[in-house]
C-alpha cells in the first residue's frame, strides 16, 4: 500500500508535496525529487526551480521592511 499524495499550500510560501508522487518537467521527463517530501516554488524566484529555496521569505521580509520605513502597518 502506498501513502496517499497530500499537497499543502502555505500562505506566501511553497506547495509541500508528501506521499507517493511522480514529478515531471514540461516535456514529461521525470525529475528526481531526491526525497519523499518536497517543497515546490510558487513565487517563481527560486534558484532551484521547481523546488523552493526559501527566497519567498526574503521577499516577504523586504516588503515588510519597506512598509515599516514608510510608516505603513
Amino acid at each position: 500500500m502506498t501513502d496517499p499524495t497530500v499537497i499543502r499550500a502555505y500562505p506566501d510560501g511553497p506547495l509541500l508535496v508528501r506521499g507517493d508522487f511522480e514529478l515531471q518537467d514540461e516535456n514529461g521527463e521525470q525529475i528526481d525529487p531526491r526525497r519523499g517530501t518536497i517543497a515546490l516554488c510558487r513565487c517563481d524566484r527560486s534558484a532551484l526551480k521547481p523546488f523552493c529555496d526559501g527566497t519567498h521569505a526574503l521577499l516577504r521580509r523586504g516588503r515588510a521592511a519597506r512598509a515599516t520605513s514608510r510608516g505603513e502597518a
